[in-house]
């Protein structure tokens, strides 16, 4: 059996678990049954619970980081490199969706090491975000009346409540609804509505 896959089955039935069940409530043994491997195989890569809660959602902080990173380097004007950023957090977080309701519910049972990695992450995320913006502001794109981690917890709010109404089997798909957020979104900060 490849790494990946025993990487990839341990995760599944970890996410599968945490969402039915609740992390608190699922046990090792019950993520490796349901994984079909062994405890020796789950602890090669996973040390305890926690490195799997962490490992869950380092999975959507790597890949979301990667694509603002290239989205920023490809460059351009900065309404569009932003737009491009928001449309990508919220088609990768429905990707994710999943993955990002276990998290948010169960990210304060993480240990304190994990809990201090997780905010460092983010951070590293929230900060290229907030230099958009302010590039925007000072070009007079983006209101400045409003002080910038308001603007930016006003985005990420609605990213982060997905899970709680948004469904992949409903009338729009991600991308739709990426772009309908992310319109609106842009649209309440721009400095004509100021």
């Amino acid at each position: 059996m490849r790494e990946t896959t025993v990487v990839d089955d341990i995760t599944r039935a970890a996410v599968e678990l945490f969402a039915a069940n609740g992390y608190a409530n699922t046990s090792v043994q019950q993520v490796v049954d349901k994984a079909g491997v062994t405890k020796g195989a789950m602890y090669h890569y996973f040390q305890s619970k926690d490195d799997l809660l962490f490992a869950i959602y380092e999975r959507i902080l790597t890949e979301q980081k990667a694509n603002l990173d290239a989205i920023v380097d490809r460059g351009g004007p900065v309404a569009d490199v932003l737009r491009a950023a928001c449309i990508d957090v919220i088609e990768t977080s429905i990707d994710f969706l999943p993955e990002g309701t276990v998290f948010f519910r169960s990210m304060h049972m993480l240990s304190q090491p994990r809990q201090h990695e997780v905010t460092r992450r983010r951070r590293a995320y929230n900060d290229v975000f907030s230099t958009l913006i302010e590039t925007g502001q000072n070009e007079g794109i983006y209101r400045t009346d409003i002080p910038r981690p308001v603007l930016i917890a006003h985005f990420f709010s609605d990213v982060h409540y997905l899970s709680h109404w948004y469904s992949p089997e409903g009338p729009e798909d991600k991308t739709l609804l990426a772009q309908q957020l992310t319109d609106l979104y842009l649209v309440s900060i721009a400095v004509n509505n100021a």
